[in-house]
């Protein structure tokens, strides 16, 4: 079996098939999925979501990439976060690709989103891009070690992924992973250990291979685990058991 660790599913591209996709997934062996929050402000849709069906979890947190949005209080990300379906903090950390000038609010809003994670025991799910020197940095000055979680969408090198790993964090791989030219990602994922890999879409975005370019689904992420069985040399029976294991380790729950 396998789990999407890491899916939009409140995103209206997806949400309006939602019964379609959840078929897919059982169907596909995709026993259950982690719905992440991008924005606090509409939270709502994913307590919906993981209110109604078992195996939907959730978590909660504003996007990097989201300025001009309600700024969550750590009093405010640790009371959402006290929701039992909710088992992370994020997406959260730092992007310095898209948005320019003084990004001092994202480094202040990661700082929070870690605070709130240690006070709640819910771990991280951190998005970094062109800021791994600062991403590791907050990590270290606000402990994120002590909470842990994962590096998601994995796409940085290895000594970043080493960074991650040395700090208590596991590193996912999307359907990047499956591209041809993907050469950093797949030395990455020959890198790391299976034992420290989970498995994502992230959709609607980034479909894998044979899939690419149409709107991506959690039931898609057999085609992750596929391609890391291959760059691994082993099973994907294997991929999916020990992905398992491992996201059932990193977001303390038992499935």
């Amino acid at each position: 079996m396998y789990i999407d660790s890491h899916c939009h599913i409140d995103f209206p591209e997806l949400m309006n098939d939602l019964p379609n996709l959840l078929a897919n997934m059982q169907a596909n062996r995709v026993t259950h999925a982690l719905a992440i929050s991008v924005d606090v402000s509409d939270w709502s849709r994913i307590q919906h979501i993981i209110e109604t069906y078992p195996h939907i979890y959730g978590s909660v947190g504003t996007h990097p990439d989201y300025h001009d949005v309600h700024e969550p209080t750590v009093d405010e990300l640790v009371t959402m976060l006290q929701h039992p379906k909710v088992i992370a903090t994020g997406e959260t950390g730092l992007d310095y690709f898209r948005l320019e000038g003084d990004l001092e609010w994202q480094r202040a809003r990661f700082r929070n989103h870690i605070r709130a994670a240690n006070l709640t025991n819910k771990p991280l799910i951190i998005h970094t891009r062109n800021a791994q020197d600062d991403t590791i940095r907050l990590m270290k000055e606000e402990n994120a070690q002590d909470v842990g979680g994962v590096m998601h969408c994995f796409t940085e090198t290895r000594e970043v992924a080493q960074a991650a790993l040395d700090l208590n964090f596991y590193i996912s791989f999307s359907g990047i992973v499956s591209f041809k030219n993907a050469k950093t990602v797949h030395e990455c994922a020959e890198y790391v250990p299976l034992e420290r890999i989970l498995i994502e879409t992230d959709s609607p975005y980034l479909a894998p291979v044979p899939h690419r370019g149409r709107t991506n689904q959690p039931a898609w992420v057999m085609h992750v685990a596929e391609r890391i069985a291959q760059i691994k040399g082993v099973s994907v029976e294997e991929v999916g058991r020990v992905t398992t294991e491992n996201f059932k380790r990193c977001f303390k729950v038992e499935l």
